[in-house]
């Protein structure tokens, strides 16, 4: 008889066998015709039997049949050996439980939009004024209802989370990487990083532990592009970035959410000031085409893209946006989130591995909580079309969507087709399909068709397009043709023209270059001016797509550089890698076609990558064989290479792109085929790889570390001279050229170049005047002491005069003080100045009262126009720049700058008669308002007239 004990342990040896027997079953499958090696629970999935991606997912859905279980969707990127399945078996709970019980009760509509928003900082805070405990977003999950954040949660908890990254040492406008999968950290941390005054930069999450190397090249690279000060992880990945520290130097803290939202600080929070025009997060490409670009989208950009897709889809707050569409990439950050917050409708979002493992999991979601808008890329609608069974569309009804986005990477029209046909029988209506186009550097959406419609599809001659760029209409009974379809026509406010190689405008059904422009469109690559110049022709911006018009609709027809020019003749990748993954043996949607130059030519190549499970050289030359008679009945001519290789060779993008320039490099290379290295082996050379610039990195710190001793050095020595000259020359003239002399020696020795631009608006003053100056650093008093006149006084906080040695220097210099808190002293202090000016004595002015860390021109006082008015002075505006840079506010560590100062044109003095004192400050204010407007315009730092320093409120 068995004890419990002998039982369990029957019992558990009794599921390893079927797991791996399961395992041995599907590799036997996908390898026909060989003998596997004998499997273990250590065998690689990977390595030994060659699962890749779309494989490993169908193994799990057999794994959650055989043994009626659910298993999480990460043991796609962790799981390496039969091992890590079972281990995950032993504590997941049994039952694949999905409800189809409608979920939600619909929402009440809200009338207004928050039409004038400026950004998307106001987008919410106008929500979470008006209706705080609305749903916002919806975390799906199988079995309940999940978990909801409304408005008021979103705001609260990121505003909670930004004072953490504020005081954890975030400036504004410093960029923040956000490597987080889908959920309420996500949501959180982005707008937190904006409220802040951070830009976001979205990365995604390692989608694979195997490809660890890559990912880390990769994101490396968008760091240091970015030079990145803060990264927000998960705590898992926590390991793998910390190596990132080695090569990007700028990287000073990775940190995760729970950390930043446990610091605390007796620092007060204040909310950068935000306008339209501010960044407000970087959108780093796919890398489809090349190395990835950091595409600068403003909050302008940004409302002004949901704005217009909102008009040509009816969106309202009625509405249920179900997407699982990943929030690192444009389509689903913009179009699903940002869109659903600013039209107040609901989003229901999954995460991409929930779809991926189990895509009927999308269509699911859509019938239980009503979803009237969806989007995804074509190749998530084909992925329904083959891999959700009969089964699992039992009780499913899809009638209430009403706009099926199909964009992101090229539509193919059988996919579109198969859809509808397929699922119309459960409610899903042709009419909802809807192929769209954008890119990010027109935020999202670019080109949209009418509601409503449909797909329209353009059947057009094949040979006419290759050859000669017509877009021909083909009759019903002619063969060799091609169906492309339209993606609408621009959104309201853009434009759209097709040019040809000489920057000609096109004619209709005549293929070109696309370019475009609107109110959408970035303003560049972020620190790339050379991709920048490329991007733009006047003010036109180039797609890098090829595409023709037709009846004012748009059709693209591939990527610029993508297309294969073969005898003259234009071939498309694209289908050609649709036709060639129809061949039996060839793994569908893993196969890249692409142009190669040998070097002992200039005639391009054209190769076909493809992807295939079959080892048997019979087999291989047959598919090599079937690929080259498919090639050449669609080309007129067979391809110049067939190169056939095993599963994960071709490169994509993380959305599922065909990286064909990447897949090209790897031919040209020579490493099609070679074994992916182990992880730890991936690790360590990417850490051997860090060293160089980490060093690097260490003899900088080491250099800027010397050169903040030598600065202090200098001005201490340089101090204790001056001070002792103070004391003892008797003329306050000649103290002051000592000062003068001394502060332009200091510069020197610190290696601060001084360049002063108007200079002669100084040395052609015949009378006294108010010298009004921006305050950015510790530095100015230094700076204007070096190029100011001779006997102009400077106005000080009376706080001065508490210290000894500050106040008795400062009064040999002439300094006149000014109390700030108590008014009926600083009343009278500013009366004082008013006749100390109408005596002829010139005064100088901080217009702002202080200074703070973050960059911008703060809100002027009043103070020194009013003493112009009173004395009848001119007004002599001073702009310094670049002193922040070299000493910011509560940092004591200089660096390396040069500072720029502008002397403005004189403002002349306004004379107004005794008892006009209204008249007096109303020309004040105008006075100032002209003043900082000149300013602003010279300073080059963003306009924070809406801060309130901590100043500003204790005169208040």
């Amino acid at each position: 008889m068995q004890t419990p004990s002998n039982e369990s342990h029957t019992a558990s040896d009794q599921q390893t066998e079927k797991l791996l027997s399961l395992i041995e079953e599907m590799a036997h499958s996908l390898h026909p015709g060989q003998k596997p090696a004998p499997i273990n629970l250590d065998t690689s999935i990977d390595r030994d039997l060659g699962l890749d991606s779309l494989s490993r997912v169908e193994l799990l859905a057999r794994i959650e049949r055989l043994f009626d279980l659910t298993l999480p969707e990460q043991l796609l990127a962790t799981a390496d050996t039969p091992r890590d399945f079972l281990r995950a078996m032993a504590v997941s709970g049994t039952g694949v439980k999905h409800s189809l019980h409608p979920a939600a009760e619909a929402l009440a509509r809200v009338e207004d939009q928050p039409l004038n928003a400026q950004t998307l900082i106001e987008v919410l805070e106008w929500h979470a004024a008006r209706h705080p405990e609305r749903p916002h977003i919806r975390l799906y999950s199988d079995s309940d209802e999940g978990e909801i954040i409304t408005y008021g949660q979103l705001r609260h908890e990121a505003q909670k989370l930004a004072s953490g990254l504020q005081q954890s040492g975030l400036s504004p406008g410093e960029t923040t990487l956000l490597m987080l999968p889908t959920g309420r950290e996500y949501f959180i941390s982005f707008f937190a990083v904006l409220i802040a005054g951070g830009v976001p930069v979205p990365l995604y999450p390692p989608g694979r532990i195997k490809q660890i190397e890559e990912h880390l090249r990769r994101h490396t690279a968008i760091a240091n592009n970015c030079t990145a000060r803060f990264m927000i992880t998960i705590p898992e990945a926590q390991p793998f970035t910390r190596l990132m520290h080695t090569q990007v130097p700028s990287l000073r803290k990775i940190v995760t959410v729970g950390a930043v939202a446990d610091f605390t600080s007796d620092t007060p929070f204040q909310q950068p000031f935000r306008t339209a025009e501010d960044v407000a997060f970087l959108q780093y490409t796919s890398g489809s085409t090349g190395q990835p670009k950091g595409v600068i989208l403003n909050h302008a950009n940004i409302l002004a893209n949901i704005r217009a897709m909102g008009r040509v889809t009816s969106v309202t707050s009625e509405d249920v946006f179900i997407s699982w569409l990943p929030l690192y990439h444009d389509m689903g950050l913009i179009g699903a989130w940002f869109g659903s917050l600013y039209h107040a409708c609901q989003l229901v979002i999954l995460s991409p591995l929930a779809f991926i493992a189990r895509p009927a999991r999308w269509l699911r979601a859509i019938h239980r909580f009503g979803g009237t808008i969806s989007a995804a890329p074509n190749f998530a609608y084909e992925l329904c079309l083959r891999r959700i069974d009969q089964d699992d569309l039992t009780g499913i009804d899809l009638s209430s969507w009403r706009c099926a986005f199909n964009g992101a990477e090229a539509v193919s029209p059988s996919v579109i087709n198969g859809f509808i046909e397929r699922f119309s029988a459960y409610g899903f209506s042709r009419q909802a399909m809807m192929p769209v186009y954008g890119l990010a550097e027109s935020s999202v959406g670019l080109a949209f068709p009418p509601l409503g419609r449909g797909p329209l599809i353009d059947r057009i001659r094949r040979r006419p397009l290759i050859e000669a760029g017509r877009a021909e209409p083909a009759d019903a009974a002619e063969v060799n043709t091609m169906s492309m379809i339209s993606c609408g026509l621009p959104l309201s406010g853009h434009e759209i023209r097709i040019i040809d190689s000489q920057g000609r405008e096109m004619p209709d059904r005549q293929e070109g270059h696309l370019q475009f422009k609107g109110p959408s469109v970035t303003s560049g690559y972020f620190r790339n001016p050379v991709q920048t110049a490329s991007l733009f022709q006047g003010s036109w911006l180039n797609s890098g797509d090829r595409a023709y018009i037709a009846d004012g609709e748009v059709y693209i027809t591939g990527r610029s550089k993508d297309i294969i020019i073969r005898a003259g003749r234009n071939i498309y990748p694209e289908e050609l890698e649709e036709a060639v993954g129809q061949i039996d043996g060839i793994r569908q949607g893993n196969v890249a076609v692409f142009g190669s130059v040998r070097d002992d030519s200039s005639l391009e190549r054209l190769v076909v990558l493809a992807e295939t499970r079959a080892r048997k050289e019979e087999t291989l030359k047959k598919l090599r064989l079937l690929i080259s008679n498919t090639i050449a009945d669609i080309c007129g001519s067979p391809p110049d290479e067939v190169v056939l290789a095993p599963p994960n060779t071709v490169l994509k993008t993380s959305s599922g792109k065909i990286r064909r320039a990447s897949s090209r490099e790897l031919y040209e290379k020579g490493h099609i085929g070679r074994a992916q290295r182990a992880v730890w082996l991936q690790i360590a050379l990417f850490a051997i790889s860090g060293i160089p610039p980490r060093l690097f990195h260490l003899t900088e710190q080491l250099k800027a570390t010397a050169y903040a001793i030598v600065c202090w050095l200098l001005f201490g020595a340089i101090a204790l001279i001056v001070w002792t000259g103070a004391m003892l020359i008797p003329s306050r003239l000649r103290r002051w050229r000592f000062i003068h002399r001394a502060a332009r020696l200091l510069l020197k020795l610190t290696g601060i170049p001084l360049q002063v631009e108007n200079q002669e608006h100084l040395s052609r003053l015949q009378q006294p005047c108010i010298f009004v100056a921006n305050h950015a650093s510790y530095l100015d008093g230094i700076l204007l002491a070096a190029i100011l006149p001779e006997g102009a006084s400077f106005i000080a906080k009376a706080e001065l005069q508490n210290h000894c040695i500050f106040r008795t220097f400062l009064n040999r210099l002439g300094t006149q003080f000014v109390e700030r808190f108590d008014w009926k002293k600083g009343s009278r202090d500013a009366r004082s100045l008013i006749e100390k000016a109408r005596a002829g004595q010139s005064l100088f002015y901080f217009a702002e009262g202080t200074f703070s860390r973050i960059p911008g021109l703060l809100p002027f006082r009043l103070g020194a126009f009013e003493t112009a008015i009173h004395a009848g002075l001119p007004i002599i505006p001073i702009i310094i720049r670049g002193s922040r840079s070299i000493l910011r506010a509560d940092s004591w560590f200089p660096r390396h700058g040069v500072v720029r100062i502008i002397i403005g044109p004189s403002y002349p003095a306004v004379t107004l008669p005794a008892g006009h004192d209204e008249e007096r400050w109303q020309a004040a204010v105008t006075l100032k308002d002209q003043v900082r407007s000149w300013m602003l315009a010279h300073c080059g730092e963003p306009d924070l007239a809406g801060e309130r320093p901590a100043i500003f409120e204790k005169i208040k």
